[in-house]
């Protein structure tokens, strides 16, 4: 047997089965790795998802337009509930149950939260729009839901809704009921 041959040895099993295993680790570690990638990348795909479709009355928060026709044709009543989820220590209410408008026309809907512990508490307001269509056209200029708020012990604070019912809105949606979960936050 020359050099040459002697070099060239066929693999024993255990080479082969230790090469296979390290290509399986390496498989698995990049299907880790996309696992990893794709959980980050759900939550802006699924608000995205909800905010073109309307799908669980999440709403878009967009600017209202400057040329903004207002329907004087027609009304359609909005309905405003809160909940207070258990441990944030809050009551939570808007000051007028109902509201009707002019499909186009801005309104302002103040709600209050008082905190009724004796820590500072904050919390975060998620709203859901009824029925699930009707999100696509409830337009939220200013609302308190876009960030966290924080109360001192005993404080009330008065929060507005700014918002417009958009013109597009179909005849027969003449009922919105808007929603909002106040959760605990932390601090």
């Amino acid at each position: 047997m020359n050099e040459l041959e002697k070099n060239i040895q066929p693999q024993s099993a255990q080479d082969i089965r230790a090469a296979a295993n390290k290509r399986l680790g390496l498989k698995m570690l990049w299907l880790v790795g996309g696992a990893l990638l794709f959980s980050f990348a759900l939550v802006p795909i699924y608000n995205v998802l909800c905010s073109l479709t309307g799908l669980n009355g999440k709403t878009e928060n967009k600017v209202a337009a400057n040329s903004l026709v207002v329907d004087k044709t027609r009304k359609v009543k909005v309905e405003f509930t809160t909940t207070v989820m258990p441990g944030l220590g809050w009551n939570f209410y808007p000051k007028q149950s109902d509201i009707e408008l002019n499909p186009g026309k801005i309104e302002t809907v103040i709600f209050v939260a008082k905190n009724t512990t004796s820590e500072t508490v904050s919390g975060q307001a998620v709203p859901s729009v009824s029925p699930g269509q009707a999100s696509l056209y409830l337009k939220k200029i200013e609302c308190f839901c876009f960030q966290k708020q924080t109360l001192k012990s005993g404080e009330t604070k008065e929060m507005p809704l700014r918002f417009y019912i958009s013109p597009e809105i179909p005849n027969n949606m003449n009922d919105i009921a808007l929603s909002y979960a106040f959760f605990a936050s932390p601090k």
